[in-house]
């Protein structure tokens, strides 16, 4: 993620206590309702500049788009304008630098930045908020936002799809064993494995897309909930933020958070998926597989075992999981009692979506480098694709395409052909022909040549199949439909 986007700015915390200046600026900022500052509890739970900062760069943005618009329908004159936009580029600036200082009085990012502009340009800083409310102001940050990091995280879904499909070429016709319920099942190709993973990450990035096409609606002159009576124009503003159109209900516009739960829930589909391949590098990478093995890049040691090389990259891949799920569900539980239209409850919108972010950002950095770095045992994999008789399904099948057998009677035979296997402690391809014909007269000196692993995995040419060539030809079908 892009540090403007997603990282709070280097600069002083405000302390916890308001100063009387501060409530003073509090004051102000409420206008003549208000003749007292908060309470210090109220001001506690109340307070959201020290997450909500990370809005900055899309709420100066959308500042900056709805003063153009205001002076272009002559609400507000074109020297007021030059003066608001001016102060709003020299805020950004302070922001980027960590010179701004955010004070806690001021409650959020909004408030801070209208504070700050007051005292840059003086009152008309206060004709920025003409036509507005901070109801629609956050819903339009936060779509923003939302849709920068979906952006964000696109391009680093690509770069692990890059990243495997490398590694898919690389080992196109390297043998390993599938597996099912975790044991041996059938052979595959390693390139084959890593391309099940492209796919899985090509519809977590549809999803991501689907949801960026919902959320592309500007709801900036909503207003607190009923829209406004100045003449505004929401296309012009819609369009200068890169929204495909303002959304068309002022009270759906300001309460509604289904672009954050949709981008969550597309984040927890994606975070199981990276969880589910952290998982296997580890088993791979455990001494009872010794598949695969990960570099001092992306492993530590133990404070007493030293001989241990533990994938806690991998682990933590694993683990942040859980963490991302909770923010799904953390927000679904704060908007499913909410009446229409805007209440403070959304406010606690934000942190989890900014965790999930976080976390996504991590996990999908350290997969990327993992599947570059992770080195494969070529030979274990290929003696290992041998274990457990995963050629036997090879043998089913050719006593159906060979001697006709229907498949039930054919799974039969083999089952008991197994069973001799291990009574002799032997594999398939290691039982002499008088064993199987004993079991099956009509068995040939053919069936040899089904049952070497590298001749399963080169007989499933089907469509989607492991085959060396099949698994070739995907991969530069990956590189064409995703990067």
């Amino acid at each position: 993620m892009t540090a403007d986007n997603n990282t709070n700015p280097p600069v002083p915390e405000s302390p916890g206590e308001s100063s009387s200046a501060e409530a003073t600026d509090s004051n102000q900022m409420w206008g003549g309702r208000f003749a007292s500052g908060p309470d210090a509890i109220m001001e506690a739970i109340n307070v959201s500049i020290g997450f909500d900062r990370r809005l900055f760069e899309q709420d100066i943005r959308g500042s900056i788009a709805h003063c153009e618009m205001l002076v272009a329908r002559e609400i507000i004159d074109a020297e007021a304008g030059e003066k608001i936009i001016g102060g709003l580029n020299a805020i950004r600036e302070e922001i980027a630098s960590g010179s701004f200082n955010f004070r806690r009085s001021l409650e959020d990012i909004h408030l801070n930045i209208e504070g700050r502009l007051s005292e840059l340009i003086g009152d008309d800083a206060g004709r920025l908020h003409t036509a507005r409310s901070r109801n629609d102001q956050v819903a339009t940050d936060f779509r923003l936002w939302v849709r920068d990091a979906i952006d964000d995280m696109d391009a680093a879904l690509c770069g692990l799809q890059a990243a495997l499909i490398d590694r898919a070429d690389e080992h196109g016709a390297t043998v390993m064993p599938g597996f099912t319920h975790l044991q041996a099942a059938q052979p595959v190709t390693v390139g084959h494995h890593m391309l099940a993973y492209v796919e899985m990450f090509g519809r977590d990035r549809s999803r991501f897309a689907d949801a960026r096409r919902r959320l592309n609606e500007s709801p900036l002159g909503s207003a607190a909930l009923a829209g406004t009576s100045f003449p505004i124009d929401r296309e012009r503003t819609a369009s200068a933020l890169g929204f495909d159109r303002p959304t068309a209900n002022s009270l759906d516009a300001v309460s509604d958070r289904d672009f954050a739960l949709e981008f969550m829930s597309s984040c927890a589909i994606a975070a199981t998926h990276l969880s589910r391949m952290g998982e296997e590098i580890v088993i791979w990478c455990s001494a009872q597989f010794s598949f695969a093995s990960l570099t001092d890049a992306f492993t530590t040691g133990s404070s007493i075992m030293p001989q241990k090389r533990n994938p806690d990259a991998a682990e933590l891949v694993r683990a942040k999981t859980g963490r991302i799920v909770g923010d799904l569900m953390t927000l679904l539980t704060v908007m499913k009692g909410l009446p229409l239209a805007y209440t403070t409850d959304m406010q606690e919108d934000k942190e989890p979506v900014f965790d999930a972010v976080d976390a996504m950002s991590v996990k999908i950095a350290a997969m990327t480098g993992m599947v570059r770095d992770i080195a494969f045992d070529v030979d274990r994999l290929r003696d290992a694709a041998g274990d457990g008789h995963t050629t036997a399904t090879d043998l089913a099948d050719w006593l159906v395409r060979v001697l006709g057998l229907p498949f039930r009677r054919a799974h039969h035979v083999t089952g008991t052909l197994v069973g001799v296997a291990d009574e002799k402690r032997c594999t398939l391809a290691e039982l002499e022909l008088a064993d199987m014909q004993a079991v099956e007269a009509g068995i040939t000196e053919d069936v040899y040549s089904v049952l070497a692993v590298e001749k399963s995995v080169a007989s499933r040419t089907s469509q989607g199949g492991t085959a060396p060539d099949n698994v070739r030809a995907a991969a530069a079908e990956a590189r064409r439909r995703f990067l």
